[in-house]
């Protein structure tokens, strides 16, 4: 590999989905370092310097909102993508905060996620939903947020929300509603 290459970091549990973008990254002259834990992303933190970073919201049971942060907190240059099958609003929100470049939903492929990574700022050519959410999509978003106020403690979110934790941890379980 080429000592010059951009150094690049991609953190996904799908072990499949990730060898085929790290595969992508390479191909286009990125040295590309992967995991698919929490742990194994903050060993390869801690030992390669990463310039560039995609990282999958769900690890397991883990968040990958953590390893924004340790990647921040390492090194502010950093630029990162987060990658979620199950996008909500809190999420998104809380990500950018952590110093997340852009968040996207999945499946992004390697040309879509290095777009994001070239962005500098917000588009503004990003129009408004034509329609508002639908009741099923604000009840999924609400209880997101709810969930990230309780940093994750479903027992907690479930007693906020007045409802059973099985509930909602059934209704955790389910792919988001479009829109």
């Amino acid at each position: 590999m080429n000592d010059d290459a951009i150094k690049m970091l991609v953190i996904d549990d799908d072990e499949v989905y990730c060898s085929v973008l790290a595969d992508a990254f390479k191909r286009r002259g990125y040295d590309v370092a992967t995991a698919n834990t929490e742990q194994q992303a903050i060993d390869k933190i801690n030992q390669f310097e990463v310039e560039l970073a995609v990282v999958d919201l769900r690890l397991g049971q883990s968040s990958g909102l953590q390893l924004i942060k340790l990647l921040k907190d390492k090194d502010q240059n950093t630029k990162i993508v987060m990658l979620t099958g199950y996008a909500s609003i809190a999420t998104a929100v809380e990500a950018v905060k952590l110093g997340a470049t852009q968040y996207l939903t999945k499946p992004a492929n390697a040309d879509e996620i290095l777009s994001a990574l070239a962005q500098q700022g917000g588009d503004i050519g990003v129009s408004p939903a034509a329609q508002p959410l639908s009741v099923k999509r604000l009840e999924w978003e609400h209880m997101q947020k709810v969930l990230l106020e309780c940093e994750g403690n479903v027992s907690e979110a479930a007693r906020r929300l007045n409802m059973h934790r099985r509930t909602l941890q059934r209704k955790l379980a389910k792919r988001p509603v479009r829109q």
